[in-house]
């Protein structure tokens, strides 16, 4: 029984301790230059406080009795040889502290209580903050009316204590040891800027009246310019300032342009989701942008610079603040540079095509169409019993083919059928074609080695038939070629009892070529390009089909021959 109560005993132990965690620890750092009258008072008042193990006084080079009466009074006592500033004193005792809980007091304080200290560590102590700064009675704030006051409502309008400059001070030496504590006056808002913009809990303490040795003019002069120094620092480092210049918004909207552009540009070749028309219009609003700002920054840019004396350290600034600016607009000459040099003119088109999808630019355009972006496409088994390819729209244009076109790959005829919902970018072929093509399942073919795959494999088209004639039907065998445009194309235009019903266009060669009706070879023509002969008859029932070889044209697709498969068919 009785070990059963000494595990109770322990037990009720444990959650004693677990409710009372450790005191934090306190240590005081005193800077001061020249202060032996006052520096043994606060000391002593300091040194009173039980809770408080460590005081550090950092003799800043002072020429007096002030660390021998510091060392006295019961303190630690830093030397510097030379007087280095109020921040530098600061850094080197907190450099040399234990604490957990660091509190900064100024060393020409007359009048300091046990009180006003323990209002300035109580808080932290409790949890109830993270750091204390302190406000109290005086009869001088100069720099903080005149100064610091109007600059903090300006860049940092969220802080607003009574007494951002205080000298007084404690901090959780984790917050401390984030910061960049500042060698000179500056370090006491420098503290306050960086707690605020990290989000730390901090409280400003009323500690009542504080008496001083007030500054003379010179002083102040210094103190001022270096609490400008310090806060115009935070809100460059904190994007304070260039959230206000005119030309640093100017600069930041014309990076905007350029990535703008540059982003359009980037998902019109490589980014499949994002279709043509965003994409052209993503570039479009950032070269407008970006024209629209690179004119004001060099208005103001010439406007500023040329108020400067040219030196060199003016112009490495004017570099400097240009130099994003110079790098988007490398950035995007190098993206446009590379894309050039993927341009291949083919007869009526432009052909821009780097590794991955490829850009259409349609000199004579058909259809109304003068751009396109096609490919990849993926191979993928299609093993049906009927011979049937499935190919994306985007393929079919580059083959110049339609969908219900025949196309003949070792022998076989294969008919061409649209790809299924969900499969835009996939070219389905059975096993047979694949063979002949030289492709496997995976494979990725871009679209610019598309017809260079097919190509002297004959196809026969169905062309678009107009007028009165619904039950006419033309189809023509042609031989695909690849993208090498051949100057030897004809227009041929195809005319129904003197009505033109179609036009196409393909190459001639010396030779003969088969005219079918219904199937039927009907007549054949020899065609020689030097011949003044250009017009063919053929008669159909009470119909009369004219075949008139017209003008010359840039084109990549043949006609079959006799020996190859049907010129012409006409279904009627």
């Amino acid at each position: 029984m009785l070990w059963i109560i000494k595990i109770f005993i322990l037990l009720l132990s444990s959650i004693k301790t677990v409710g009372n965690p450790k005191k934090m620890t306190v240590s005081v750092i005193i800077p001061a230059y020249n202060e032996e009258k006052t520096v043994a008072k606060v000391v002593g008042v300091v040194k009173s406080l039980n809770y408080i193990k460590e005081v550090i006084v950092v003799n800043d080079g002072s020429s007096d009795q002030t660390a021998q009466n510091a060392l006295d009074a019961g303190a630690m006592v830093i030397n510097h040889p030379k007087n280095k500033g109020k921040g530098a004193a600061i850094k080197t005792g907190f450099k040399n502290s234990k604490g957990d809980i660091v509190v900064f007091l100024d060393a020409d304080l007359h009048n300091l209580t046990k009180s006003q200290v323990n209002n300035i560590i109580m808080p932290i102590m409790s949890g109830e903050a993270d750091i204390t700064k302190t406000k109290f009675k005086r009869e001088a704030g100069r720099v903080t009316e005149l100064t610091a006051k109007p600059l903090l409502n300006f860049f940092f309008p969220e802080i607003k204590f009574d007494q951002p400059l205080s000298g007084q001070f404690a901090a959780k030496r984790s917050f401390l040891n984030k910061i960049k504590l500042e060698d000179d006056y500056g370090v006491d808002v420098g503290i306050v800027l960086d707690a605020d913009v990290m989000g730390m809990k901090v409280k400003e303490v009323d500690i009542g009246k504080i008496e001083h040795v007030l500054s003379s003019l010179t002083e102040l002069n210094v103190i001022a310019n270096e609490v400008v120094r310090t806060i115009v620092d935070r809100a460059t480092a904190y994007g304070r300032i260039t959230m206000i210049d005119s030309l640093g918004q100017y600069i930041r909207m014309e990076i905007l342009g350029l990535s703008l552009a540059s982003l359009g540009i980037f998902a019109i070749f490589f980014i499949r989701f994002v279709s043509l028309t965003i994409g052209v219009l993503i570039s479009s609003i950032g070269v407008i942008i970006a024209m629209y700002y690179i004119v004001k920054i060099i208005r103001i840019s010439f406007n500023v610079f040329s108020r400067t004396d040219g030196s060199m350290r003016n112009l490495k600034t004017f570099l400097k603040m240009h130099s994003p600016i110079i790098v988007s607009g490398l950035i995007l000459l190098a993206m446009i540079s590379t894309l050039l040099g993927s341009v291949h003119f083919d007869g009526g088109k432009i052909s821009i095509q780097p590794d991955s999808r490829n850009l259409i630019i349609f000199n004579n355009p058909s259809s109304n169409q003068t751009i396109d972006v096609r490919g990849p496409y993926t191979i993928a088994a299609n093993e049906t019993a009927s011979p049937i390819i499935n190919i994306p729209t985007e393929a079919l244009a580059t083959l110049e083919l339609n969908y219900g076109d025949s196309i003949y790959i070792g022998g076989v005829k294969y008919t061409i059928n649209q790809t299924v919902p969900g499969e835009e970018n996939i070219m389905r072929l059975p096993v047979g074609a694949r063979n002949v093509l030289g492709l496997n399942v995976g494979d990725v073919v871009t679209d610019g080695d598309l017809r260079n795959r097919f190509n002297n494999f004959y196809a026969q088209k169905a062309l678009p038939v107009t007028g009165n004639t619904s039950n006419l039907n033309i189809t023509e065998g042609v031989i695909l070629k690849s993208e090498n445009s051949n100057t030897s194309g004809r227009i041929v235009n195809i005319y129904m009892n003197n009505v033109q019903v179609s036009s196409t266009m393909g190459i001639l060669t010396n030779g003969t070529y088969e005219i079918y009706l219904n199937g039927v070879a009907d007549k054949t023509i020899s065609y020689n390009p030097n011949s003044v002969t250009n017009t063919y008859y053929v008669q159909a029932g009470n119909n009369t089909f004219k075949i008139e070889i017209g003008p010359p044209v840039v084109t990549d697709m043949q006609f079959a021959s006799s020996s190859i498969g049907k010129f012409l068919n006409f279904v009627y």
